[in-house]
């Protein structure tokens, strides 16, 4: 899982409603395979060959320790 936090937004971008993305703004959660897997022979394949399916499924899941 990759994790971009906007750090490099400078205000420039705006959004919905006319809002500007400042920097930090917002985060994102990018799931994927393995860095550099294509390299990797020791890594899962990322080739997917014609009539091939590929389906994933991410979820989050978050919670709070009120205990």
């Amino acid at each position: 899982m990759q994790f971009y936090a906007g750090n490099f937004l400078d205000g420039t971008l705006t959004g919905t409603g006319g809002r500007t993305y400042r920097q930090s703004d917002g985060f994102c959660l990018e799931t994927q395979h393995f860095p550099d897997s294509p390299n990797r022979l020791q890594f899962p394949s990322t080739i997917l060959r014609p009539g091939e399916i590929y389906r994933t499924t991410t979820v989050h899941r978050f919670a709070t320790d009120r205990g």
